[in-house]
């Protein structure tokens, strides 16, 4: 067990005593708080001295990181009154908000902090077994209200239903299972024996079919049964034989078996349960990719008003939103600037009520977590709304604070005729925003240039313009964003300091394919709205694939979206689209796709794409696929087997979740396509369907496959359990297991969704 193997440690054995911390939400917000680390190693409480039986918890598989000392911008508001050396901060997976902590010791402070980094670590370590017994160990330990370490059959009938299974007393199996594990006879089980019993109750008849389907005497795999398991069911192929091996290596619980080079059902089992008997390709989880092809050959994983944590009307603005976004592998933030009324530049969304944020704050969190989760370039998106003076101030930030990080000239001095490639790129920031000139021209130093931003509205290059005294009635108004382009439009003129650092990614208007393709350089840059992206997708797809094979664009979402929802990216990733800006603070169905997306290539950031799509002269288009010379749409079919696990939506006692399963594709038009299985009353636990989805895919390279689990209700809207996302060319066929992920794109172990995939060329 995670928690007694880990017990005797000093740190814990402090955490599990407790401790006060004060938590603190604002510079006026600082409140003790008594915390401490529960029997099971896992789970932190807390709860206020006086608020009577009210508590809180949370599960360090929650936590993704802790920080030391002023790391957040609470801790940093309090920095006079409380030293680093008493400061800490818990981040949390998601979007989840951070828990700022304040010790009464620097030693209380490092042994939460080493303490909790233990059990980060123990938890990131523990193998499929270890996991699961721990997943029963925390149910056990919630249902022994008397805390005697046993339960008896009516406690045990009470955890099953919390658990998300109903059993009612005419279910046979229950007493039976109960007896078998009941080894003493004595009315009651302790831990051990409620594993034993819960392993009798969990296994899958499912599992047990496949796996009989393939042994010789029903009891045991051998290692060319496994092989032939691997090659007719996995699609394997020639690696099979070696790749046999390796899984008895690495899953076989028992020595016996082992030395015999064969595979028990609870090896076959924890095989099918792991990363490798996933749906998704394990090699696809590396850096598989060409990253040595120009920018413009990638989608680039990209976010809109980036310093929003809510919504962009009255939300607040932080740097822990970017340091959220770069975590996610985003490589494209978005920084609104403002003029400051003490000189200094500030970060917000123009015009509204969102809180402000320091211009040379956001520049150092960027350098500090830019290359955290990638090496590869982060591309600054300026939106640029200050005065010459403090545009020159931005310049000077810009410079002092990212230093060498910052792209300032020419990789090779020469004037680019392609642009250069992620890999020559590592570890540098780009500064996209206006420029005066080009490369090729030579520019008297003292000229300016005048810049309208009318021009960028009717472009969609500015989401916010300088507006002079906008009327009140309009700002105080949801409808702001709709009026913009109607208000009065002032001149900006550009720094010359801030102009020269931009290198790669000059903005400018975009006037048509025809320009571009006679008159554009590589190294200049569009934007777009979603509704004018979306417009000339459908009118000239052909010619916006071929100008995304040269140039980059990039995608912003629509003025309208007040609650910062987002639009569907894959309208965009389907004419080539590179920088397809979301919201990352929304989550939903196109983060969710986001996710899916960039899940590839070492969760880098950047994804190739396929070769008809970065082919300059290509015809290809998504309204009409089959005109492509290489078409060949391919058969998905998915047989939804059964559930794992699944968790409450609702934590009213009594209730159970009727869960159903849809699979959904996204890709382009002709491949947009939902099914899904009927719902089965009453069982999250381990509900079975049998039913198969069957789809046709006309353009798989472009391809995302979503699936859905969602608690049935006929009176109202189904409630979400969990999804996992996928580009439908990282799908392993055969008996696959899907590990859900919540709302938020954090994992929920073990819930899970058991497959057999089959994809077939059409005949």
């Amino acid at each position: 067990w995670a928690a007694i193997c880990i017990q005797d440690d000093l740190d814990v054995k402090v955490m599990m005593a407790g401790s006060t911390l004060r938590k603190v939400k604002s510079r006026s917000w600082k409140k003790q708080r008594h915390f401490r680390l529960l029997e099971d190693g896992m789970t932190i409480w807390y709860k206020s001295r006086w608020a009577g039986k009210g508590h809180s918890t949370f599960s360090v598989t929650e936590v993704e990181a802790v920080r030391e000392g002023h790391q957040s911008e609470v801790l940093l508001s309090i920095a006079e009154e409380f030293s680093a050396d008493l400061c800490f901060t818990l981040v949390f997976h998601g979007r989840q908000g951070n828990l700022d902590l304040v010790a009464e010791s620097p030693e209380e402070a490092q042994a939460w902090i080493q303490g909790v980094r233990k059990l980060i670590h123990r938890a990131q370590t523990m193998d499929e077994k270890e996991r699961l017994d721990q997943w029963v160990w925390d149910w056990f330990q919630k249902a022994d209200k008397n805390k005697d370490g046993k339960m008896n059959f009516k406690e045990v009938r009470k955890l099953l239903k919390m658990m998300n299974v109903e059993m009612n007393e005419e279910h046979t199996a229950l007493p039976f299972s109960f007896q078998m594990a009941d080894k003493s006879q004595s009315g009651s089980l302790e831990i051990e024996q409620f594993v034993h019993f819960y392993k009798i109750l969990t296994q899958r008849d499912e599992v047990w079919k496949v796996f009989q389907d393939y042994s010789g005497d029903g009891e045991k795999l051998m290692l060319e049964e496994l092989e032939n398991f691997l090659r007719v069911e996995q699609q394997e192929g020639e690696q099979s034989a070696q790749h046999a091996q390796e899984l008895i290596d690495s899953y076989e619980p028992s020595e016996s078996a082992k030395k015999e080079g064969a595979m028990s059902l609870d090896g076959f089992q924890m095989y099918l349960c792991s990363q490798q008997g996933s749906i998704f390709k394990p090699e696809h989880r590396d850096l598989y990719q060409d990253m040595s092809q120009p920018l413009s050959h990638y989608f680039i994983s990209s976010s809109h008003n980036t310093y929003l944590l809510e919504n962009q009307l009255r939300g607040q603005s932080s740097l822990e939103a970017y340091i959220q976004a770069l975590k996610r592998g985003c490589r494209c933030v978005e920084v609104d600037c403002w003029d400051g009324s003490d000189g200094e530049p500030v970060v917000y969304h123009g015009h509204t009520l969102t809180s402000k944020i320091v211009f040379k704050d956001v520049i150092s969190t960027i350098k500090e977590y830019a290359f955290k989760a990638s090496d590869f370039p982060v591309i600054l998106s300026l939106e640029n709304h200050c005065s010459v003076e403090q545009q020159t101030i931005m310049a000077e930030h810009l410079s002092q604070i990212l230093g060498d990080m910052l792209l300032t000239t020419l990789l090779d001095g020469q004037v680019p005729q392609q642009l250069p490639s992620p890999q020559e790129l590592k570890g540098k920031i780009l500064l996209k925003a206006k420029k005066i000139g080009g490369f090729e021209d030579c520019l008297d130093e003292t000229m300016t240039d005048e810049v309208s931003d009318e021009e960028d509205i009717a472009n969609g290059d500015a989401e916010s313009p300088t507006v002079e005294n906008p009327p009140a009635e309009i700002c105080s108004s949801n409808d702001f964003a709709f009026y913009l382009p109607l208000l009065q439009i002032s001149k900006s003129k550009l720094s010359r300091q801030l102009s020269d650092l931009v290198v790669y990614c000059k903005s400018v208007h975009f006037h048509g394919f025809d320009h571009a393709r006679l008159h554009a350089k590589c190294y200049e840059m569009s934007s777009f709205s979603e509704s004018k992206a979306k417009r000339l997708a459908k009118e000239a797809g052909t010619e916006f694939v071929q100008y995304n094979t040269r140039q980059l664009c990039r995608i912003y979402p629509s003025g309208l979206r007040t609650d910062s929802s987002n639009y569907n990216p894959q309208d965009m990733w389907n004419v080539g689209c590179q920088i397809v800006a979301l919201n990352f603070q929304t989550a939903g169905l196109e983060m969710d796709l986001n996710d899916g997306l960039f899940r590839q290539n070492h969760c880098c950031g950047y994804v190739l794409k396929h070769d008809f799509m970065r082919d300059g002269n290509t015809q290809f288009t998504p309204e009409k696929p089959e005109e492509r010379k290489d078409y060949r749409p391919l058969r998905l079919s998915i047989q939804v087997i059964s559930g794992q696990q699944l968790p409450k939506v609702n934590q009213k006692e009594g209730s159970i979740v009727d869960p159903l399963v849809r699979v959904e594709i996204y890709g382009v038009p002709q491949d947009q396509a939902k099914e899904e299985t009927s719902h089965i009353n009453n069982n999250g636990f381990n509900p079975v369907w049998n039913e198969t989805l069957n789809f046709i895919i006309h353009t798989p390279e472009l391809a995302l496959v979503r699936f859905v689990v969602e608690d049935y209700d006929k009176a109202s809207r189904n409630d979400f359990i969990g999804q996992f996302t996928l580009p439908f060319t990282c799908i392993q066929a055969g008996y696959r297991h899907i590990h859900l992920l919540s709302k938020d794109g954090t994992a929920i172990p073990p819930a899970s969704i058991f497959v057999n995939v089959s994809i077939t060329e059409l005949t």
